[in-house]
């Protein structure tokens, strides 16, 4: 493998003789085949020469890879000076960048388990949600994020989860609203903090009146329009995607399906090869909530756009999600990738609007409908929501109907 990197008698000759030659030639093999381009490689390659001279000089493999642990959480400790003798330029977050996706590759790195406080309750909350409500995975984790993040608050006081108090729960919604938290993101740790109270009661973990002593702060249906950039915005994004750039070909197509069909992050980072059928030209989405797949027919403009990204940029891979990273490892697309996608081209071109993520073109694209006439109900149907209950917000946004409501004269009815 290393004669294949393009070296001299002299480089070839210094990796081969490094320790761990076989192991870092197999790994060094297994990123070419995935794609990783020949600058990638050679660079991956000088690396991994001063981490195996590092490892070899440990006493025993276990306690090296202890020590990299170490390392990789606590990034700022600066006491492993053997790191700084290999070379100054490298910092240690550098360091356990390309020594971790090695040992993995060898199966010698072990992530660390992280015991949560009140793990086990956590988890007997989650498979409750899952099997006796139904709930979706998404919902489930938005749940647990919300009551995880209170329980390692709660958790650093030492005591147990048959002493938490309202005043506790009061507190740290207080703390979270004046520093990070709107009012909505309050009411929202605050019903799943009484949710999670509630089972537990049933559980005998608290008190029984803990749940309903939660106060939330008062949040009013519909109160605000959606937020989403003009649709003259969103065809300036769409326009300045309209490139034979690689990165262009890519986003371009993930930019039309927020914005034409409004889906959300999740159906579009598990949209599939398999849900394009090119001969009736439909496209089939996975609806989240619904927990169904729903046809749409596949415009040609949109048909086109995945049509190029697949012929000239996406890699031949195992995976089959249509949307994957332009780098190696070719990846699908996270919905955190997504997001920083559409908010990153919103941002470059100056849009204004309160929210630049994917949802935002979802927003824009009821906008659209509602201006064009449809009803609340056949835009209900497009955006896949489960109620009416859930479009009514862009009533509010038919301006020029609620002008002609306005302007409804009342006279001969009175």
């Amino acid at each position: 493998m290393f004669e294949e990197l393009h070296l001299c008698a002299y480089g070839v000759a210094r990796h081969r003789n490094a320790p761990f030659a076989d192991e870092r030639a197999r790994y060094l093999s297994y990123c070419a085949d995935r794609g990783d381009a020949l600058a990638t490689l050679q660079s991956k390659a000088n690396r991994l020469v001063y981490i195996a001279r590092w490892l070899s000089a440990c006493p025993n493999l276990e306690a090296a890879i202890e020590q990299l642990k170490a390392i990789a959480h606590c990034r700022d400790d600066r006491e492993y000076t053997a790191i700084q003798r290999l070379n100054t330029r490298w910092t240690q977050e550098r360091f356990i960048r390309f020594a971790r996706p090695w040992l993995r590759f060898l199966g010698w790195w072990r992530e660390p388990v992280v015991r949560l406080p009140f793990q086990e309750q956590l988890e007997q909350h989650s498979h409750w949600m899952r099997t006796e409500r139904g709930m979706t995975e998404m919902t489930i984790g938005s749940q647990q994020r919300y009551v995880t993040q209170f329980l390692r608050w709660y958790g650093a006081k030492g005591r147990p989860l048959s002493e938490v108090q309202v005043i506790d729960i009061d507190l740290y919604l207080a703390e979270g609203g004046a520093t990070r938290w709107c009012r909505r993101s309050v009411w929202d740790v605050a019903t799943a903090l009484r949710a999670f109270f509630r089972y537990g009661a049933t559980q005998g973990w608290c008190p029984l009146h803990l749940a309903n002593a939660i106060q939330a702060p008062r949040v009013y249906a519909e109160e605000t329009l959606p937020a989403g950039p003009d649709w003259t915005d969103v065809q300036r994004v769409l326009a300045a995607a309209n490139t034979d750039c690689p990165r262009d070909l890519r986003d371009r197509p993930i930019l039309m399906l927020f914005a034409i069909y409004g889906l959300r992050e999740t159906e579009v980072a598990k949209l599939r090869l398999d849900d394009l059928d090119w001969e009736q030209e439909l496209l089939h989405v996975t609806r989240v909530k619904r927990r169904g797949t729903q046809t749409y027919p596949l415009l040609r403009s949109v048909g086109d756009a995945i049509i190029r990204y697949l012929q000239k940029v996406r890699r031949p891979s195992a995976h089959r999600e249509v949307f994957l990273a332009l780098r190696s490892p070719f990846r699908p697309l996270s919905q955190s990738g997504l997001y920083s996608t559409v908010g990153k081209r919103l941002t470059a071109l100056g849009v204004r609007t309160v929210h630049h993520g994917p949802h935002s073109l979802r927003h824009a694209c009821a906008a659209r409908l509602v201006a064009d006439g449809l009803s609340l109900k056949e835009i209900g149907d497009h955006l896949g929501h489960r109620s009416t209950s859930a479009t009514r917000v862009y009533a509010k946004v038919n301006l020029s109907g609620l002008r002609e409501v306005a302007a409804f004269d009342l006279g001969e009815l009175l």
